[in-house]
C-alpha cells in the first residue's frame, strides 16, 4: 500500500449510523487518510447534509451511496460500522474481491474467538475472528494487542463498555481476584444507537436512570472476558449491572474485585503498564466523563480498600471516539504504519 498525495482512502458503510457518523467526522478532519464513499442502505441517495447537518463544513454536495462491493472494494480501506449479524456477509465479498483491502469491522462479528459464544449471546452463525482491535490491552506472553494490529487488514473494533472495563481490570491481574468481578456501568444513550425506542424518548430518559441489564445478560461479557483471558487471567468470571442515564455520551465502569492490595499499588501497576500509553490518562482524581466525551482519551483511577479486601477501579471514557469511532481511526492508523493518534481529538469537551 503506498499513500498517495491525499492520502490512503477509506469508505465507511452504514455511515449514518452513529458510530458510523462519528467515524465520518473524525476522517473528514484527518490527515492521512482521504474519505471515500459513504454508503447508507436506508439513507442512499440522500445528501449527508440532509442526515447529519453538523457535518454540513465537509460534506457539502455528498450523497450517501448503496453498497456497491465492487466499488467499496477500489479503497484502501472500508469501515464497517452495520449492525450486528450484518457484517459477516459484506466483508466476505469485499475481501474476496479485493484480498489486500484493510477491512474495520466497528460491529460486534468479527470480535469473538469462539463460535458457540457468537451464538449464545448474539444468535445466528460466527462470520470469524480477526486481530482485536484495543491496541492498549496488554498481552499475558508480554508486549500488547498493538503488536498484533500493526500492518494487520482485517480488525475487529472492540465494543464501547468492553474497552472501559478491559483496560481497567486487565493491567491488575495478579493484584486483584479475577473470578469474582463486578462492574456497573453508567452509559449514555447514544450506546443504544439511533433506533427509536419507546425507552429512549425523552419523558423516559430525562431525569431518571435506566437500568437494562443485570448479572449475566450483557452482550459485552464474552468480550471482556476474552480481552482478560489474552492478558493473563485464568478463569474470570464477571457480572455486569448496566444502567443508562440522561447523558448522551460517555461510560463511567465501576470495577470491583476482591483484592488486599493498596491504593498506591494498584496505582503503581496502572501506572506502570500504560506509560507512554498516549491515550490513557492514570488520574490522581475520579474519572469523570466531563472530561474525556468529545476525546479519544480513557481516564482510569483506582482504590483499594484494604479492611473490606476489595478493590475498585473506576474507567472513563467516550462510548463513540474511544470506544468506537476513534477505535476504528486508531486501528487504521497502526494498520497503515501512521502515528498511533493521528487523527484523533486528544482534548474533551468540558464545559
Amino acid at each position: 500500500m503506498h499513500m498517495g498525495a491525499r492520502g490512503f482512502t477509506v469508505a465507511v458503510v452504514g455511515a449514518s449510523g452513529y458510530a458510523g457518523a462519528e467515524v465520518v467526522r473524525l476522517l473528514s478532519g484527518h490527515p492521512g487518510f482521504t474519505m471515500g464513499d459513504l454508503a447508507a442502505r436506508s439513507q442512499a441517495g440522500a445528501t449527508l447534509v440532509q442526515v447529519m447537518p453538523h457535518l454540513g463544513g465537509v460534506a457539502q454536495g455528498r450523497v450517501f451511496s448503496d453498497i456497491d462491493v465492487e466499488r467499496l472494494a477500489s479503497h484502501d480501506a472500508v469501515v464497517l460500522a452495520l449492525p450486528h449479524g450484518v457484517s459477516g456477509q459484506i466483508a466476505q465479498e469485499l475481501a474476496k474481491t479485493n484480498p489486500d483491502l484493510v477491512i474495520v469491522d466497528a460491529g460486534a462479528d468479527f470480535r469473538l474467538s469462539s463460535a458457540s459464544d457468537w451464538r449464545h449471546w448474539y444468535g445466528g452463525d460466527h462470520a470469524g475472528t480477526w486481530a482485536y482491535g484495543l491496541p492498549e490491552l496488554p498481552r499475558a506472553e508480554g508486549g500488547s494487542q498493538r503488536d498484533v494490529l500493526s500492518g494487520t487488514t482485517r480488525i475487529a473494533g472492540p465494543g464501547c463498555n468492553a474497552s472501559a472495563v478491559a483496560l481497567g481490570l486487565a493491567p491488575l491481574i495478579g493484584l486483584v481476584d479475577t473470578s469474582q468481578l463486578a462492574v456497573t456501568l453508567i452509559v449514555g444513550t447514544s450506546g443504544a444507537g439511533k433506533s427509536s425506542r419507546p425507552d429512549l424518548t425523552f419523558s423516559r430518559m430525562s431525569g431518571g436512570a435506566h437500568l437494562y441489564s443485570v448479572g449475566n445478560a450483557h452482550r459485552h461479557i464474552p468480550e471482556i472476558l476474552q480481552s482478560l483471558r489474552m492478558a493473563g487471567a485464568e478463569e474470570p468470571h464477571l457480572s455486569v449491572s448496566a444502567v443508562l442515564v440522561p447523558m448522551t455520551r460517555g461510560i463511567l465502569a465501576v470495577c470491583t474485585a476482591p483484592s488486599h492490595a493498596s491504593t498506591d499499588d494498584l496505582l503503581e501497576r496502572l501506572r506502570e503498564r500504560y506509560d507512554g500509553e498516549p491515550l490513557i490518562h492514570v488520574t490522581n482524581a475520579y474519572p469523570d466523563t466531563h472530561d474525556v466525551v468529545g476525546s479519544a482519551m480513557t481516564h482510569i483511577n483506582a482504590v483499594g480498600d484494604l479492611e473490606n479486601g476489595v478493590s475498585t477501579v473506576v474507567v472513563a471514557l467516550d462510548n463513540l471516539v474511544k470506544g468506537t469511532a476513534g477505535a476504528v481511526i486508531q486501528c487504521l492508523n497502526l494498520a497503515f504504519g501512521l502515528p498511533e493518534t493521528t487523527g484523533l481529538p486528544l482534548i474533551g469537551l468540558n464545559p
